[in-house]
Parts: structure tokens; sequence; C-alpha cells
């Protein structure tokens, strides 16, 4: 971890957005930061982003340092994480390898294939149910009147046919996970917090108490959520969305 604070860091924060925890990530790794913020346009982000990136989606974070002539722009939320972690919070990424397999296929631990796995299951794979979701919510409360006996039929079928039976795999398989976090830890990736945590705090806290994530149904879960909300950086994280926003409002399903 080669980095000084001497960096400038912004991230450009969007209303009820993915922003949520990567501004819990940079409170964690105590650094310093400034929020451009930005409000939603109906459902979507406003045409100002696309100046910083040219997909306009936020997270997006930028970086001005010694190292480059002009600012670094990044966007994804796996990849702003993975990278604040490689350059300024390395104990938040797990050992890779095993003593004495060092750069072996198979030789990587526990807690590094969990790690990465969950880099990329957040967004490829629980986040697409989060996000038919929404969009079934919104079909629902805007539907006119006379077409909603139709439009019911059709969401009701998407809610019971697909988002239910991918919601119950996917928190069954979290379930066991959480159960079986190596070293008996109480984090997804074992005894230490990590960027997985971040990366999945977002589908879980917007599915908590919904979408079938109840504490009867799923203890174990329920009380890895809870105590992520309980770390006092994501509580500082809470404290500063309150102050840009007014309120804390998380994205729900």
């Amino acid at each position: 971890m080669a980095t000084s604070q001497k960096d400038k860091i912004t991230l450009y924060w969007l209303e009820r957005s993915r922003a949520q925890r990567v501004l819990w990530l940079l409170e964690e790794l105590k650094i310093e930061y400034e929020v451009k913020t930005f409000k939603l346009q109906g459902q979507q982000a406003p045409p100002e982003l696309k100046n910083i990136h040219p997909l306009g989606k936020a997270p997006i974070l930028v970086i001005e340092s010694d190292a480059r002539p002009m600012p670094l722009v990044l966007a994804e939320s796996g990849s702003l994480i993975e990278y604040l972690i490689d350059h300024y919070g390395s104990r938040l990424a797990p050992k890779k390898f095993l003593d004495g397999k060092e750069g072996q296929v198979g030789g990587e631990t526990e807690e590094w294939l969990r790690y990465r796995y969950y880099m990329h299951y957040a967004e490829g794979t629980m986040m697409i149910f989060i996000v038919v979701a929404i969009l079934v919510n919104a079909i629902k409360s805007s539907t006119p009147f006379f077409l909603r006996p139709m439009s019911n039929v059709i969401t009701g079928l998407i809610t019971s046919k697909y988002l239910e039976p991918n919601f119950k795999s996917n928190f069954d398989f979290l379930e066991r996970q959480i159960s079986s976090s190596p070293n008996n830890g109480k984090y997804l990736c074992g005894s230490e917090l990590s960027g997985a945590d971040f990366i999945m705090s977002f589908p879980l806290l917007a599915s908590k108490g919904r979408a079938g994530l109840t504490k009867q149904k799923y203890p174990n879960l329920w009380a890895y959520v809870e105590r992520l909300e309980s770390i006092e950086s994501y509580k500082s994280a809470v404290q500063k969305i309150e102050e840009i926003e007014g309120t804390y409002e998380p994205l729900v399903v």
C-alpha cells in the first residue's frame, strides 16, 4: 500500500444509489474525501454526471495524485472498492495464499476465494433480482387504474415464478455461507471485515425485512446484516448521508 493522503479523492454521489457502500468504505478507511451530490431526475441520473464519466452512473470516484497528469476516474462499485482497498486498506483483503503454496493453482485460502467470489456475485447475481423487483414495484405503482388487472397478472407471475424462487435460493445460500464462515467468523470471508462485506451490504440492506429476508427464516443472515449496521464506520456513513440528503433512505425492494 504505497499511497499517501496527498491524493485528493472525490466521490460523486447520487441519492438512493449504490454509492452508499463506497462512502461507508471511505469512512472505514479514515481517509479524507469530498462528496459531490446529485439528485435523481425521475428515476434517472442527471445528465451532468456524463461530464464525469461517459455512462453517467453513480458512484464515480475521482482521484488526483502526483502519479498522473490527469485525474483518475473510476466507475462500478466493485472496481472502486477493490481500488481503494489495494491502495488505502489492504487489511480489508484476505490473505491470498496458504503458507508454502504461494502462486500455486488451488493454493488460495478459503477467505480469499470467498472474497473474490463476492466481489462479482453482488452485482452479477444478487443485484439482478433487486433491480427486477424494483421494476416490478414501479410498474405496479405507475400503471393506470383501468390497466391494473392486466398488469397485476403480469407482475404477479414475475414475482411468483422468477423473483420469489430466486430470492429464496440466494438467501438460503447466504445463510449457509454465514453459518460456515472460515474460522467460525462473523463476516462473509471469516473473522475479519473485508471488501466482500461492503459490496454485499447494499443488496442485503435493500432486502432486509422484504423479499423473504426475515429474522425467522434466516436468523444468521439477519444477524449478519445487523452486525454490519452496528459497525461505527457504517453509522458514520449513515450520519454523513443524513447530512447530505437530510434523511437516510436505503433502497428497498
